[in-house]
């Protein structure tokens, strides 16, 4: 085990091992350097309360799931590396997810509140949260999240779990613990989706979280991370924007 695969520099993007040199590499960080310096750089809040949710899905309208940051194919960036051993390359990009779901999270966390979201909600779906003895907890959207973001936190910086230093190697069970992490990671952005569109809209932060949800889909596709049962919800989604652009509609904004 070589290299901080839990570091996020100052722009948003993970520090690889030094091997990661390769185009494949580069342009992933391209593309997360991007979208963690807008939601940094991003402090105007929409005016007024979260408006009720509507049944007509906003986010699916075609004004809003053309516009990204990146205009090339983001499969391209979640296949494992020739020279990157697994288990680096699930800890590298779980941990860069992370820490990008919760930045953009946070940047419409003050609508998310006990009183707006009294539950974890996403489409016909509320989740529930379960504790180290299984115990079931019906709780707010906010409690929710923060159970998730603090759970995630302590595993991926923990040395026995992340591995960081040389020669250390992962836990024998390191895969079920991503496959649980990229669960929880997933209910916050359909979460977001679901509640907040229209605050991500207002802040124009849509083209960011439709990248990223992107580059999060086909990452977990590609190394089968989420069952399809719990990502179903979001898959009229999911469909249009994993689906590559065509070149006239691509639409990418520069900040």
């Amino acid at each position: 085990m070589v290299g901080d695969h839990g570091t996020i520099s100052g722009d948003g993007s993970a520090h690889l091992h030094a091997q990661r040199g390769s185009k494949n590499g580069l342009s992933c960080k391209m593309v997360l350097q991007a979208v963690g310096k807008v939601l940094r750089k991003s402090k105007t809040k929409p005016n007024g309360k979260k408006p009720p949710t509507e049944e007509k899905k906003q986010y699916l309208e075609t004004e809003y799931t053309k516009v990204r940051v990146v205009d090339f194919d983001l499969k391209e960036l979640v296949v494992l590396p020739t020279e990157i051993d697994l288990n680096e390359w699930l800890a590298s990009n779980t941990t860069t997810f992370f820490n990008l779901i919760n930045l953009q999270y946070s940047t419409i966390s003050e609508f998310c509140t006990g009183d707006t979201c009294q539950a974890m909600t996403a489409c016909n779906t509320t989740y529930y949260w379960y504790d180290e003895k299984g115990k079931k907890t019906k709780c707010t959207a906010p409690q929710y999240v923060d159970f998730v973001m603090s759970l995630v936190q302590k595993l991926v910086t923990d040395e026995d779990i992340f591995p960081t230093k040389y020669g250390k190697e992962f836990p024998n069970a390191f895969d079920t613990l991503v496959k649980k992490i990229c669960k929880y990671l997933f209910h916050v952005l359909a979460h977001i989706y679901w509640a907040h569109y229209r605050e991500t809209v207002a802040m124009d932060l849509h083209g960011h979280l439709n990248t990223l949800y992107t580059h999060f889909i086909v990452f977990v596709r590609e190394f089968n991370l989420v069952d399809p049962k719990e990502t179903v919800i979001m898959d009229d989604l999911s469909e249009v924007l994993c689906a590559p652009l065509p070149p006239a509609q691509n639409h990418v904004t520069e900040r």
